[in-house]
């Protein structure tokens, strides 16, 4: 099958279309036929290496966790999904190295629900990683309640857009950090926009004068201290970006594969709680451009590659 992948740590340049071995399709897995898979963070660090300490690359690797695509094989132990079903993933393992960006992938069904109805397949790709991991902190490590203040910190990224969101429909006030271009795509979500940079401080306690409840930081170093001292006095302080935190009394997290969280956001989709922003879509074959661009972390919402089948339905 054709992939993107990479046989050694480095930039964009190490990324490489072409033919890779076909997948195999284990017991408790489904073969997906890919129709898109979004850009995180994580894909291109992971290809840069940063990653190296925690999880083992097996080269080549070919990137990418988050996918949407339709079932052609169930694995021999599967009962939850059939040939034909569209389905989305957050299909990551405890190594790199079978991953997205290709024209098929053997997802373990543990990584899987089935797509929003409602959702074309880019917008659905970009809903897993994203959707996780705002769900997974806002609700089991913030706990983040009704009539609460919250700090969303990068709202109009891939996880602040879904964080502001789900913040907001658990009935909590938002305060969002954005760029002043950002600032009504982050008001449309739900959110109080404010701008990133020298005053941010100020700008926040101007409308929690009290302190934020809860902060969900997504950039770290000055960000996460700044967020540490916004808190109330019982506040919460979570970070995706900085182990730092724990030294500041929150707690570091990285987003984990639960097919009953997924099943969750994608109900939430179709009952329109939550939308996805397709920032722009590529073609697999010019991922390596994709990588590129989120590298330079000003993107509103999603990045998407895409798998083009000729027009020939799923």
């Amino acid at each position: 099958m054709k992939a993107i992948s990479y046989s050694r740590y480095g930039g964009p340049d190490v990324l490489e279309y072409g033919e890779v071995r076909d997948p195999k399709v284990g017991p408790d897995s489904v073969l997906v036929k890919v129709r898109a898979a979004s850009v995180n963070p994580v894909d291109w660090k992971c290809r840069e290496g940063y990653l190296d300490g925690l999880l083992e690359s097996v080269f080549p690797v070919v990137p990418g966790w988050d996918v949407s695509g339709v079932v052609v094989q169930p694995g021999a132990s599967v009962t939850e999904f059939a040939v034909g079903d569209e389905v989305i993933g957050y299909v990551r393992e405890d190594f790199l190295s079978r991953g997205t960006f290709a024209e098929y992938v053997a997802a373990p069904v543990r990584t899987l629900a089935r797509k929003p109805r409602n959702l074309s397949f880019e917008a659905a790709a970009g809903l897993p990683l994203v959707g996780l991991t705002a769900y997974q902190v806002l609700t089991k490590v913030l706990d983040v309640r009704e009539g609460e203040v919250v700090l969303v910190h990068a709202a109009a990224g891939g996880v602040g857009s879904i964080a502001v969101q789900l913040a907001r429909h658990r009935g909590a006030r938002v305060i969002g950090t954005a760029s002043e271009a950002n600032h009504d795509y982050v008001r449309s979500l739900g959110g109080e926009p404010v701008s990133y940079g020298e005053g941010l401080a100020e700008r926040v306690r101007a409308l929690a004068p009290q302190g934020v409840d809860a902060a969900f930081d997504t950039i770290g170093g000055d960000t996460l201290r700044i967020s540490a001292e916004l808190l109330a006095p019982e506040g919460r302080l979570a970070s995706i970006a900085d182990p730092d935190v724990v030294g500041h009394g929150g707690r570091y997290y990285f987003v984990r594969p639960d097919a009953d969280d997924l099943r969750h956001l994608s109900e939430l989709a179709e009952q329109d709680v939550i939308s996805v922003h397709v920032s722009e879509t590529f073609p697999l074959e010019r991922a390596a451009e994709a990588h590129r661009l989120n590298q330079e972390g000003r993107t509103r919402g999603k990045i998407v590659v895409t798998v083009d089948w000729d027009g020939g339905g799923a």
